[in-house]
C-alpha cells in the first residue's frame, strides 16, 4: 500500500494538485473513509502491530505506541478518528484559536519534493475552538488526543494568556493534554513569547485554568507541554526551559519548523515560512539531545522534525524523547507508513532483546 501511495497515487492526483487542496481532500478521504460502516476496521489493516513493548507511560497517560501526529495535519479535528485507526497512538490537533481565523494569505505551502520536505507560511489557519469542540464532544478515541492550544493573530502579546486559557477552557474535557504553542514562526510576534516571564505568565494562567477545570470535572489536571523553536540559541533555550519549568509544565515538545534553509540540497525557494521533513531531523535530533541534558528529568520530551523512519524513532529516543511525533513524512508516505514503522520498531524490540520501547529512551 505504501509503495502504491508512492508510485501512484501521491504522483498521479495529490503532487498534481496544490498542496493546500490536496491537504484537504487527503483529510476529507480519511474522515469519510471513517465514517463508513466498517470503515475504521478497513483503516486499521494498514496499522501497525499491537504490541504491548511499544506501549510508553507518560504524564499519567497510557499511549499505545510512541508514534504521534503532530500538530498542523489535522488542524481542525477533521480525521481523530482515522489517523488513530492508522496506528497512531495519539494525534495533536490544532494548533486551535480561540476565534475562527483564516490565517495568512495563499499561497502558504509549498512542496520541497528533492528533500521530501515542506515549507509553511500558513499563520494558524482555525475554525475556532467551538468547531473543534463540536467534532470532539460525545466521542470515543483508540488513542490519546492532544490539542494545541494558539492565539488569534489580532491578540496582542500582553493579552495572549487569555487567548490560551480559552481554548484550555473550551476544549478541556475532549482532550487528553495541552501543548502551548509560542514557536510557531508565521504569527508575528509569537516566539518573543518563549522569553521567561512572559511563557511563565502564560503557563501559570494556562495552569490556574486547568486545575479549576479539573475541579470542575473531578479529574486530574491536563499535562500542559510548551512546544519550542529549533532556532533557538544557548541563552534562549536556558531561558525557554526555565520557564517551562518555573510555569509548571510537564515537558515539551522539541521542535517546531525553522527558519533556516541550510539543510537543503534542493532548490531553496524564496518563500516566507517554517521548513519540515528530513531537511529538520538532525538539528532537531540535537535540541531533544539539548534538552534531555539541560532539564533531565524535568521536562519530559517530545520529539518531533524530520521523523520518517523507525529509525528516526529509535534515534530521538535515544537521544531522550519519550515520544514522537509525524506530519511531513506521512504527506509524502500516505497512510501506510506508520503501519510500516510500527512493524519495524517490533523487529527491532526483538532483535535487540528488549522488554519495552522505554528501555531506550535517553541511552545514547
Amino acid at each position: 500500500m505504501e509503495r502504491l501511495y508512492r508510485a501512484v497515487l501521491y504522483p498521479a492526483l495529490l503532487q498534481r494538485m496544490d498542496p493546500e487542496r490536496a491537504h484537504h481532500l487527503a483529510l476529507r478521504l480519511l474522515r469519510d473513509a471513517d465514517r463508513m460502516p466498517g470503515g475504521a476496521a478497513l483503516l486499521g489493516r494498514l496499522a501497525g502491530p499491537a504490541d504491548e513493548r511499544l506501549r510508553v507511560e507518560r504524564f499519567g497517560l497510557t499511549f499505545r505506541n510512541p508514534l504521534g501526529v503532530a500538530a498542523g495535519l489535522d488542524k481542525d479535528a477533521q480525521a481523530v478518528g482515522a489517523l488513530l485507526a492508522l496506528g497512531f497512538g495519539a494525534v495533536e490537533v490544532g494548533t486551535v484559536t480561540p476565534r475562527p481565523q483564516p490565517g495568512n494569505p495563499q499561497p502558504r505551502l509549498w512542496r520541497l519534493p528533492q528533500d521530501q520536505a515542506l515549507i509553511n507560511a500558513m499563520g494558524f489557519p482555525s475554525e475556532g475552538a467551538a468547531a473543534v469542540r463540536a467534532r470532539l464532544v460525545g466521542r470515543r478515541f483508540p488513542g490519546v488526543v492532544g490539542i494545541n492550544l494558539g492565539k488569534n493573530r489580532d491578540t496582542p502579546p500582553e493579552c495572549a494568556a487569555k487567548d490560551y486559557v480559552d481554548v484550555l477552557n473550551a476544549l478541556w474535557d475532549v482532550a487528553n493534554y495541552v501543548v502551548v504553542n509560542v514557536s510557531s514562526p508565521n504569527t508575528p510576534g509569537l516566539r518573543d513569547l518563549q522569553q521567561r516571564t512572559a511563557l511563565v505568565e502564560i503557563l501559570r494562567a494556562v495552569g490556574e485554568a486547568n486545575t479549576r477545570a479539573a475541579t470542575l470535572h473531578r479529574r486530574r489536571p491536563h499535562p500542559v507541554l510548551v512546544k519550542i523553536a529549533p532556532d533557538l540559541d544557548d541563552a534562549a533555550l536556558d531561558d525557554v526551559l526555565a520557564g517551562a519549568i518555573e510555569g509548571g509544565a510537564a515537558g515539551v515538545v522539541v521542535s517546531n519548523t525553522t527558519v533556516d534553509r541550510s539543510g537543503l540540497r534542493g532548490p531553496v525557494p524564496d518563500v516566507p515560512g517554517g521548513l519540515s521533513g528530513p531537511p529538520l531531523r538532525a538539528r532537531a535530533t540535537a535540541l531533544v539531545r539539548e534538552v534531555h541534558r539541560r532539564a533531565g528529568d524535568r521536562l519530559s520530551i517530545i520529539g518531533v522534525g524530520g521523523i520518517s523512519s523507525a529509525a528516526d524513532v529509535i534515534e530521538r529516543m535515544r537521544a531522550g524523547a519519550c515520544l514522537v511525533q509525524m506530519y511531513t513524512a506521512f504527506v509524502y508516505g500516505g497512510p501506510a507508513l506508520p503501519g510500516r514503522i510500527l512493524r519495524d520498531l517490533v523487529t527491532y524490540l526483538d532483535r535487540e532483546g528488549l522488554r519495552s520501547i522505554e528501555d531506550i529512551i535517553g541511552t545514547e
